[in-house]
């Protein structure tokens, strides 16, 4: 009992250090090689505490006495950077020399950090690592184009851990300056009440439409997702009172779990937060994270109007998936809950002000605190206060650790020239052709994606991917969109689909058939980033109008390609119908607009679709034909 007690208060302490020495780097940045290791060095001691050693076969006193030196190591990482930070900032490389101490500092803060990526994601992130380490290691012995002469132990640790590149580079940044602020403001506000408000609005808009089960989730998944930003806990959070709500209106478990799935991971897509990968992709490209925000919105909106357009057929077409009257009400009402609404628009509002990404999580998640004493209901006691410290502390370890772990990728694949070498051997295999390109990078994203963080595989893939797609003439923003879409999408992509698993075990449902659900379900949307590649005007670039023309045509090219799929609009569609619909649809997603491909299409579909929803019928009553 006194073990548990003095380890709570540990937690509780290190995740209040770290939101404080956070929160302080905003008005008072230190130099990157202090901010970036010890932003690492609290993920990894959240990491040590929340997710101790645990294994079957080792004695737990050995556990905890691993876990306790693992601890120290830590400690005495912080020690040499704070020591050694003159030497470590004025640093040059290739040319400063190498110290034992270095190395060894290298070593420890390898072996902690693999550890706790062991622990918090599993080998599949690991053996990628692994992978690309026995690359730097061996690759004077690789076979043909992948031949480079390898690195040394020094040269190791001057790349990863001594500059602000490696483990402390471009993505550690990412996870100090943006992810960091935007998972406190998720606690936070799933503390107050917030996640519980979405989820009851879903349920009041729709709840009492056909299909009103499956469209409340993906409202409530959308709305949730758009400040979480995390497929699987979006899943874990909303499916808890969708998945069964889905199941009682008839849906199976497989088909509950499925939607669940898709809608969460649509979450990923939407602004204003997108998940991590946004941030990552804002610093990457070097633009104002705003901007990536607002170009991801109408792939986003397409997204969930394919989805919300399919369900609703789906539930037309077999009368399944409808509420009960006596379910649609939620458990509290609504309105006197709406006040909960101001911190996630104070978030939106900022952003569109013009404030940094980091501000405006910040200033929203202060915000959260006097919302909650707004209603007696929502009152936060000390107690509250030191839960949302400890799991943020928690949550911001988990996603920190891997985070800085792909550095090591990275670093790797820069230094070592594979990045490079890759793409144009991808440019090779393709045949210098668009479309090969294409198909081989979906199917690299999609297998990079299985069972790794999305923002792992995004990161990766945008090393080796999008240099290729830039070399065919791709825009670099479309390009870099593409990749990462492509890399949500496995997270309901079998064999190892994360967010469909997680949903299969919420609705006690098989995990092969709700992940083979979840991707037959997502072909309505596998579609829109291949439109992004060719018409960059849906990224909110160039001319107003069209913008409007793009964006009015992808929503309704995705409404009718999710007819084509289900085979309903109003009717059963015969095959011919849905062949020619599916193929116009199909011609205005990939045709830009304005393109003289495109002024044929859109006007075209537009008549089938007038032709299909109001003369149809007529035409068939009078020829005698079947319906």
């Amino acid at each position: 009992m006194l073990v548990e007690t003095c380890l709570t208060w540990v937690k509780f302490l290190l995740g209040s250090g770290w939101l404080l020495w956070q929160f302080y780097l905003i008005s008072h940045p230190f130099p990157p090689m202090i901010q970036q290791p010890v932003h690492v060095l609290f993920a990894l001691s959240m990491v040590l505490l929340w997710v101790p050693l645990n294994l079957s076969w080792m004695d737990k006193r050995l556990s905890r006495f691993i876990d306790i030196l693992l601890l120290l190591l830590v400690a005495a990482s912080a020690w040499y950077i704070f020591s050694q930070e003159p030497r470590l900032t004025s640093h040059m490389e290739t040319v400063d020399p190498i110290y034992p101490l270095d190395m060894a500092f290298f070593l420890i803060m390898c072996g902690v950090l693999i550890e706790c990526v062991r622990r918090v994601v599993g080998w599949s992130l690991l053996g990628v690592i692994f992978l690309f380490v026995l690359y730097a290691v061996f690759g004077p012995w690789c076979p043909g184009w992948l031949r480079f002469s390898g690195f040394s132990l020094e040269e190791m640790a001057e790349f990863c851990t001594m500059t602000p590149n490696g483990i402390f580079g471009t993505t550690t940044i990412t996870s100090v300056l943006y992810v960091f602020y935007f998972i406190v403001f998720g606690a936070v506000y799933a503390a107050i009440g917030g996640s519980r408000l979405f989820i009851d609005m879903g349920l009041s808009c729709v709840g009492r439409a056909t299909g009103g089960a499956a469209k409340a989730s993906i409202i409530s998944s959308c709305l949730m997702g758009s400040v979480s930003g995390s497929a699987v806990a979006n899943v874990a959070s909303t499916g808890v009172f969708t998945i069964p709500l889905m199941k009682s209106s008839g849906l199976s478990g497989e088909r509950a779990g499925a939607v669940e799935a898709l809608a969460s991971t649509g979450g990923q897509l939407m602004p204003p937060v997108m998940g991590v990968v946004a941030f990552v992709m804002a610093e990457l490209l070097q633009k104002d994270y705003g901007s990536i925000a607002l170009a991801g919105l109408i792939p986003a909106c397409a997204y969930y109007m394919a989805l919300f357009c399919q369900v609703d057929l789906e539930a037309r077409k077999t009368g399944m998936g409808t509420i009960r009257e006596d379910k649609t009400v939620a458990k509290e009402p609504i309105v006197p809950r709406l006040y909960l609404l101001i911190p996630p628009v104070t978030l939106v509002g900022l952003l569109c002000l013009g404030y940094s990404a980091t501000l405006s999580a910040y200033y929203a998640t202060l915000i959260c605190i006097p919302t909650a004493f707004l209603r007696r209901r929502t009152w936060l006691t000390l107690r509250h206060v030191r839960d949302i410290l400890m799991d943020a502390g928690k949550q911001a370890g988990i996603v920190a650790v891997p985070i800085a772990a792909i550095g090591l990728i990275v670093v790797i694949a820069v230094q070592s020239n594979l990045a490079l070498k890759f793409s144009t051997r991808l440019m090779d295999i393709s045949g210098g052709t668009l479309a090969g390109a294409l198909i081989l990078v979906v199917l690299g994203c999609l297998i990079m994606g299985m069972g790794l963080p999305t923002v792992a595989a995004y990161i990766i893939g945008a090393v080796l991917f999008v240099p290729a797609l830039k070399e065919l003439g791709i825009h670099e923003l479309s390009a870099h969109f593409f990749v990462m879409y492509y890399c949500v999408l496995s997270m309901i992509t079998p064999p190892v689909a994360l967010a469909s698993y997680t949903a299969a075990g919420l609705a006690k449902a098989d995990t092969t058939k709700t992940g083979l659900e979840a991707f037959k379900m997502s072909i309505v949307v596998f579609l829109i980033p291949v439109a992004v590649v060719f018409d960059s005007s849906l990224l909110f670039e160039g001319p107003g109008m069209g913008i409007l023309a793009g964006a009015v045509s992808l929503l309704l090219s995705c409404c009718t390609w999710s007819a084509t799929i289900v085979g309903w609009l109003k009717y059963p569609l015969h095959v011919v119908e849905r062949i020619l619909l599916g193929s116009l649809s199909l011609g205005v997603i990939i045709a830009p607009t304005g393109s003289l491909e495109w002024l044929l299409m859109f006007p075209a579909l537009l008549l089938f679709i007038v032709w299909l929803l109001f003369f149809r019928s007529r035409f068939m009553k009078k020829t005698g034909s079947a319906a």
